[in-house]
């Protein structure tokens, strides 16, 4: 299966792809332009807002106008028709070379998501956190990372997927839907081949799609974490994916161009474009919204 081009957006770091079923249409992120982005399929739209600072991860809310946004430094309200930010808390302050990175709701509706280390060293000095309905911040219990990613959740939320990018391993725990605590973290997935683990999500059936990048792909991973399925993409840097339309069974996926040179991005047209592919027998599941 080979997904094909929907938007030519030739993004530095486009991300966070989300499908809204209230509008019927696509949201994402172009992390280091700071710009959220939109696009409606079926009138083929195509909108952006601008930020104050980087956009690095985002999740829908009970009203359509507003989303929660997780900024670089920073969580936020986003009204979508006025732009205007409501302040909810920092994220590390204390740690000068770290920013959101990957985050989505679990199924309770509260916001998990984790931190990036930017200094080259790429120490594992970032975490994973939960924003509670209650607009409280609470760290998880699991190790440190230095690029967070694969956020996600089984269909009864009591598994959550994550991965650190850097050890080229998807993870697991068991998540208390009730409670707040995290448990017996493992190994899902032992990355093999192709590309590293970024963006993922998780389908009706329970499997995890990751998003492969650096490999031209996304795949779809058995109850074993073994590939079940393999999606080409025509762009190298693949960095998440979502399950939308009308019937949640089309495939979204954003790539960019981020340390790409003048020779490798010509040879990498499509690089930073959004893609997509209708898949048969398979169909994903609604995005939960922030339950503030």
């Amino acid at each position: 299966m080979k997904a094909q081009l929907l938007v030519d957006g030739r993004h530095e770091l486009g991300e966070g792809v989300l499908w809204c079923e209230r509008s019927q249409s696509l949201f994402w992120t172009d992390i280091h332009a700071s710009r959220l982005w939109n696009h409606d399929p079926q009138g083929g739209v195509t909108r952006s807002w601008e930020l104050p600072e980087r956009l690095c991860c985002f999740a829908f809310t009970a009203d359509a106008n507003r989303l929660l946004v997780g900024l670089a430094s920073r969580l936020a309200f986003l009204a979508l028709d006025s732009g205007l930010l409501t302040p909810i808390c920092e994220v590390e302050p204390d740690l000068p070379t770290t920013r959101l990175n990957d985050g989505r709701c679990d199924r309770q509706g509260r916001f998990v998501f984790g931190t990036l280390n930017e200094d080259p060293g790429r120490a594992p000095i970032g975490s994973f956190y939960r924003l509670d309905t209650d607009l409280s911040l609470e760290r998880l219990p699991l190790p440190g990372v230095a690029i967070s990613n694969s956020i996600c959740f089984s269909p009864a939320g009591d598994v959550m997927y994550y991965c650190d990018s850097m050890q080229g391993k998807i993870m697991c725990c068991d998540y208390d839907v009730a409670g707040c605590s995290v448990a017996n973290p493992r190994v899902f997935a032992d990355i093999a081949g192709a590309g590293g683990p970024d963006g993922s999500c998780v389908d009706a059936e329970g499997l995890v799609w990751n998003a492969r990048w650096g490999g031209s792909r996304v795949v779809r991973l058995g109850a074993d974490g073994s590939v079940e399925r393999t999606v080409e993409v025509p762009a190298t840097q693949v960095s998440c994916v979502a399950f939308g339309g009308p019937d949640l069974a089309t495939l979204y996926i954003t790539t960019a161009h981020e340390g790409m040179d003048a020779a490798q991005r010509a040879a990498d047209e499509w690089a930073g474009g959004i893609f997509s592919l209708p898949l048969d027998g398979v169909r994903g599941l609604p995005e939960v919204r922030f339950g503030a």
